[in-house]
């Protein structure tokens, strides 16, 4: 693989990995601001809910979250268009869309009260937006391990978003069954290392030149 100089659009893979330090920063310092919170039992939303009393520092902690990570999405797809591999492509703009629902919807309906059911308009939003972001995420996941393990593409990426997946499922699966007082723990396996983690790295493949390279067929 020759050696590409590195223009503005590959320099935007550091802001996938911003965004994901953005969110972790404020899913670990947020709690410093809730008094009783528990993030064993209790969800990452409650953080910012609209009563909740950490919502004015997860705010600050979590400001480079959406931002950056949308323009890392977006310098993704553009790296890749007219690329050779189309399965690759589409689970790219299958995560994109996912990251677009994920920033907007959750910005506009956050839950109401801190551990709310969804039994108001705004609480039932909420889940309806977890509900399209949850497929997109699995899709995505699913067709990034089709195209890159298929004749080995990007056996590389393929590979992280196994792992992505499996914590994604391990999440699904602790929450149904674990008891409530590890909601919170299980919880995070899905939106923080599983979702926001594959931000990361292909925030890294694409600073590094590979997403391009394979996507496009060069190696």
């Amino acid at each position: 693989m020759k050696t590409k100089q590195k223009t503005l659009i590959h320099w935007c893979g550091l802001l996938g990995v911003v965004s994901f330090l953005s969110y972790a920063v404020a899913v670990i310092f947020a709690p410093s601001a809730y008094p009783g919170y528990d993030w064993m039992s209790q969800a990452v939303s409650d953080l910012s809910a609209a009563n909740a009393p950490s919502l004015a520092l997860w705010h600050q902690l979590s400001s480079l979250y959406g931002v950056a990570g949308i323009v890392c999405v977006m310098m993704v797809c553009v790296a890749i268009r007219g690329g050779q591999s189309k399965i690759l492509q589409l689970e790219i703009y299958a995560f994109t869309v996912m990251f677009w629902v994920s920033t907007i919807g959750y910005a506009m309906f956050p839950l109401s009260e801190s551990g709310g059911t969804g039994a108001t308009f705004q609480g039932t939003m909420h889940i309806v937006v977890t509900a399209l972001v949850v497929p997109l995420s699995i899709s995505s996941f699913v067709l990034v391990m089709i195209g890159g393990y298929a004749k080995k593409r990007f056996v590389s990426l393929a590979v992280c978003a196994s792992v992505a997946l499996f914590l994604m499922l391990v999440g699904g699966i602790g929450i149904g069954i674990a008891p409530s007082e590890y909601f919170g723990v299980f919880q995070r396996f899905s939106n923080l290392v599983s979702v926001n983690g594959f931000l990361a790295v292909l925030g890294i493949f694409l600073l590094t030149g590979e997403l391009e390279d394979r996507v496009h067929g060069e190696v």
